[in-house]
């Protein structure tokens, strides 16, 4: 039986890999079996940190909601409890959001916040 080295699909895949490492530098670049150790770290790295982006941005969203809440005379949890007993089902997102854009908005989901309280 003849020698099976791979042919295309060896090449196809390796390109593959090599495509994925454009922008590396020196030999992480132009070297497969480096190139490939450096592609799945950064694989590992960009799945762990699409994870932490969420988090992060949560947490921006939570400060700025909080900055806002203050200079109402309200705090960050009070105002959350105020609007979920009031049965407004705004995200934060879209809360910090109103804050930063729209505060007259705000300042009435506020209100509405502290009715409740």
């Amino acid at each position: 039986m003849p020698r099976a080295k791979g042919g295309f699909k060896t090449r196809r895949r390796r390109k593959k890999i090599l495509k994925q490492a454009k922008g590396y530098f020196g030999g992480r670049r132009r070297l497969y079996k480096s190139a490939n150790e450096t592609v799945l770290r950064a694989g590992a790295f960009a799945y762990r940190d699409r994870k932490a982006k969420k988090r992060e941005m949560r947490s921006l969203w939570i400060v700025r909601l909080n900055a806002a809440c203050r200079g109402l005379g309200l705090t960050y949890s009070r105002f959350m409890v105020g609007l979920k007993k009031a049965g407004i089902g705004l995200d934060r997102k879209v809360l910090a959001e109103l804050a930063v854009t729209d505060p007259k908005a705000f300042a009435k989901l506020a209100e509405t916040a502290r009715a409740q309280i």
